[in-house]
């Protein structure tokens, strides 16, 4: 099931995951709104900056490493805001350890002049 992921919104999502998975930080700090809220494994990032200084690079590497499957992704816009909800399968080797599951991932995004920027993520397996 895959609703409304070529929406201009959809597709910010879309190169998100992209730039995160070959390690373009540049790219993936531009499409966070300075003020986004980022939930992942227990923990808290409350700014752009403050994620692309502490996980954004481990992220990318991780990413980088594995193999994500979506299973399912589902865009729904809303006049100037957008959530997208997906399920994915994620495999591979990382740090030696063999790893195999299944994660959701939720994004708000609004738009911002004529640009979609990401607001809010929450990630989780």
């Amino acid at each position: 099931m895959f609703i409304g992921v070529d929406s201009p919104a959809g597709k910010v999502v879309m190169q998100f995951h992209l730039v995160l998975k070959t390690v373009d930080q540049t790219t993936a700090r531009k499409l966070l709104a300075d003020n986004v809220l980022i939930f992942e494994g227990g923990g808290v990032e409350r700014s752009a900056d403050e994620y692309a200084h502490h996980h954004m690079f481990s992220d990318m590497k991780y990413l980088a490493a594995m193999k994500s499957e979506p299973l399912e992704h589902n865009v729904k816009v809303m006049g100037n805001s957008a959530v997208s909800v997906s399920r994915s399968k994620t495999m591979g080797t990382y740090k030696g350890k063999e790893l195999k599951y299944e994660g959701m991932e939720t994004m708000v995004l609004k738009k911002q002049q004529v640009e979609w920027k990401i607001v809010h993520i929450h990630w989780s397996n």
